[in-house]
């Protein structure tokens, strides 16, 4: 139910001005919010934004999966060309005007705003705990930022923030946030709610800054990152699911993994439609789906061929021949023939020369997320941003990063994935058993950096310059800011 209220009043107008002002008639601003319910209404519009992260919206999901090895959009003859917004960025050949660049910037600072407004109004207030969970929020934003901007504007006021800042270097931005978050931490509750703000959240974003300490600082900083995750795994709070998938299921809301999640939902809180745009177009015959597919990504393959038969998160992907809910047959409407999934994808651009069932049936689909029968164009499952299996990964590599055995971190999720345990895992297996745990959950682009092995030569990708490791400025931000040229 809890749920469900703050789906309501995150899919509202957001009439909060009016409210604020009618509250503000008979409430000091010093004693505003009074309780938790008008607390929310100060911290829900920077949680809202979270919600474009992932479509095209916001863009910061495909930005992180389609620049790394892990999927890709072929063109199908002329479905998905698109302008070239996919296989330029596979491809890393994008410019500082496609979609991807633009509304990525815009969403992350539009959450930057508004936890910054909502900060600045709660300016003299004694809600603590709601100030504590808007400069978090705010660090996770600036997070996404300087990870796939580098050097951005610091802006810490909605009042009072210059209408043309300058950009600041990543490394002040990264200890500014740093310093927010662990100043923070005692205001936190330890537990919450998946979507909200809590001490758990707060410790896997500082583990993620501190991993990813020295390409931010240019100085490692492994021993703090294990810190963290110590801090997550030492609570006692989070445990393994029992099926490898269970994180993604329709209902995962209470998922005793999941730490940070985005709270889809197929009516109330739309944005999550990966499904539209990896599922065959007959595949709505399979979920009894009242709405067509789009017949669109699917996994790149190698490395779908990371995977051992007998793991068991090779069940997210969907290949074979494929069958309708009565368990019927699929026939491609087009020619008839048919729909056998092919993990073998010929070419990015898959022309007229290439066979019927190349165009239409090539590259496994990605099946990681459950489609629940009768599903509509958005899915209503939650998604993580932050999960326990990562905090385990995370400790295992930060680990072996000083020259200590991870095994007893990394094996707990080859376990329950259904393989061998390592002896002694390497960096290089650590990168690899990352890929096949965390796929598809924007983590690739960052892991592929980290270690190295982001401006490597792919299927179809040549090796990239060392500037693809950010993403340029959009041209229209430099247009109404020259500051940001330089």
């Amino acid at each position: 139910m809890k749920k469900f209220l703050v789906l309501f009043i995150l899919t509202s107008t957001f009439a909060c001005t009016n409210l604020e002002e009618n509250i503000y008639d008979r409430i000091p601003s010093d004693r505003f919010p009074e309780n938790a319910d008008q607390a929310a209404l100060k911290v829900l519009p920077a949680y809202r934004e979270l919600s474009d992260l992932i479509d095209d919206a916001g863009w910061w999901f495909w930005a992180q999966e389609v620049t790394s090895d892990e999927v890709v959009f072929p063109v199908r003859l002329t479905d998905w060309e698109d302008g070239g917004k996919w296989y330029l960025l596979h491809q890393h050949q994008w410019t500082n005007n496609i979609d991807a660049v633009n509304s990525m910037w815009s969403n992350l600072y539009d959450g930057v705003t508004e936890a910054n407004r909502a900060i600045d109004e709660l300016e003299g207030s004694k809600d603590l705990i709601t100030v504590a969970k808007l400069k978090t929020l705010r660090a996770f934003y600036y997070y996404l930022l300087i990870d796939n901007y580098g050097n951005v504007p610091l802006v810490t006021s909605f009042t009072k923030a210059d209408k043309q800042p300058k950009k600041t270097d990543k490394k002040v931005i990264y200890d500014f946030i740093v310093k927010d978050i662990r100043e923070s931490l005692p205001s936190l509750p330890a537990s919450a709610q998946k979507f909200a703000v809590s001490k758990a959240m707060a410790y896997t974003l500082l583990a993620k800054l501190y991993l990813n300490a020295g390409i931010y600082t240019g100085t490692p900083a492994w021993a703090d990152a294990e810190r963290y995750c110590d801090s997550v795994i030492l609570s006692n709070t989070y445990t393994l699911e029992s099926d490898a998938l269970g994180p993604f299921k329709t209902n995962n809301e209470n998922s005793p993994e999941n730490i940070f999640t985005i709270p889809f939902d197929e009516k109330n809180l739309q944005g999550f439609r990966i499904h539209m745009r990896t599922l065959h177009y007959q595949h709505n015959l399979t979920y009894d789906m009242p709405v067509g597919t789009w017949n669109g990504f699917g996994a790149v393959e190698d490395h779908y061929n990371t995977f051992e038969d007998i793991d068991a998160r090779k069940k997210g992907f969907i290949v074979g021949p494929q069958f309708d809910s009565k368990g019927q047959p699929l026939f491609d409407g087009t020619a008839g023939a048919p729909v056998v999934i092919n993990p073998k994808i010929p070419k990015l651009i898959i022309d007229g020369s290439h066979s019927f069932q190349q165009i239409r049936m090539s590259g496994a689909r990605v099946g990681k997320f459950e489609i629940k029968k009768g599903a509509l164009q958005n899915l209503s499952n939650d998604f993580p941003l932050f999960r326990y299996a990562d905090v385990l990964l995370m400790k295992a590599e930060a680990l072996v990063r000083q020259g200590k055995n991870g095994d007893q971190f990394i094996n707990q999720v080859r376990k329950r994935a259904k393989v061998s345990d390592f002896n002694n895992a390497t960096l290089p297996m650590i990168l690899a058993e990352r890929g096949r745990e965390m796929f598809c959950e924007g983590h690739r682009r960052q892991d592929l950096i980290r270690f190295g092995k982001f401006l490597d030569a792919w299927w179809e990708k040549p090796a990239s310059d060392s500037k693809r490791t950010t993403f340029p400025i959009p041209q229209w931000a430099i247009d109404a800011n020259p500051n940001l040229a330089n």
